[in-house]
């Protein structure tokens, strides 16, 4: 089967560097607005997959994202951004990278082109057939990736992926791929830019639309948010106040009592 990256198709724009910074924005710009609309058409496919996490996470199972440079990245962002927002468990969602850790901040030569160490690196967190794991890869051929999901499905760990092309090897290794196609780059095969930032808004859907429904959120409100910060202290205060009709004075006082907002709400009920 013939498979053709237009991630990697040459940019419809070209003399860049002869562009003032106004068209180059407005260029940029434009190729943007197309993301979320790449997104929708993928809605059905990301249900499936999101459908397939929360029902893993509820029976005990954990999420891992696995990638390479941007895409592991951007994985490891939103499982980072998963214990403070939704008071869980630190290791309840987690991203692993090619390379290890110093590829979050530099590139690791050639890291990304070892099929064999994806598994290894999941291996170290004990993964099971409990477990999800999603791969993220814009090309969609990324080796460690690929190689880490073909270990997965031989063990029994049900498998996701989030690529930018369309009957990538990825999507074709994966049991629940999801193919957001944004087309071509504004500098050619630069997928950090329109691929990543789709990678980035179903990554928020998935991992967002998984702790609704494991009851992480209260109405629309991150109830069991940390409180690792004034500003965070701040809203959770009136949270508490709009819950509950009280003063500010007695939202504090509830607060700094139960360090959570879900419990300060739940005690106020209780007494």
């Amino acid at each position: 089967m013939s498979f053709t990256r237009t991630t990697e198709q040459s940019s419809n724009y070209d003399n860049l560097e002869q562009m003032p910074v106004a068209e180059l924005l407005k260029g940029i710009n434009a190729e943007d607005k197309t993301v979320p609309l790449a997104v929708e058409k993928a809605l059905p496919q990301i249900e499936a997959l999101t459908n397939q996490v929360v029902e893993r996470m509820k029976k005990g199972g954990r999420l891992f994202y696995i990638g390479a440079g941007t895409s592991g990245r951007l994985g490891i962002v939103d499982a980072s951004e998963c214990p403070p927002t939704f008071g869980v468990p630190f290791d309840l969602v987690v991203g692993l990278i090619a390379g290890g850790d110093t590829a979050i901040r530099k590139a690791v030569e050639f890291a990304e082109d070892d099929r064999e160490q994806a598994w290894k690196d999941l291996e170290e967190y004990a993964i099971h057939n409990k477990d999800i794991v999603i791969g993220i890869a814009a090309s969609g051929t990324t080796p460690y990736v690929i190689g880490g999901l073909a270990m997965c499905n031989k063990n029994g760990v049900v498998t996701g992926c989030i690529t930018c092309n369309t009957g990538s090897p990825l999507a074709q290794t994966a049991q629940y791929p999801v193919e957001v196609v944004t087309g071509p780059e504004f500098v050619t095969g630069s997928s950090r830019m329109k691929a990543g930032t789709a990678q980035k808004l179903v990554l928020n859907m998935i991992s967002t639309a998984t702790m609704i429904q494991l009851g992480r959120v209260k109405g629309n409100k991150m109830v069991d948010m940390q409180l690792s910060n004034h500003k965070l202290v701040e809203r959770g205060t009136k949270m508490i106040m709009d819950e509950l009709n009280i003063t500010e004075g007695e939202a504090a006082a509830l607060l700094e009592k139960h360090k959570n907002v879900r419990k300060a709400i739940e005690s106020y009920g209780n007494r």
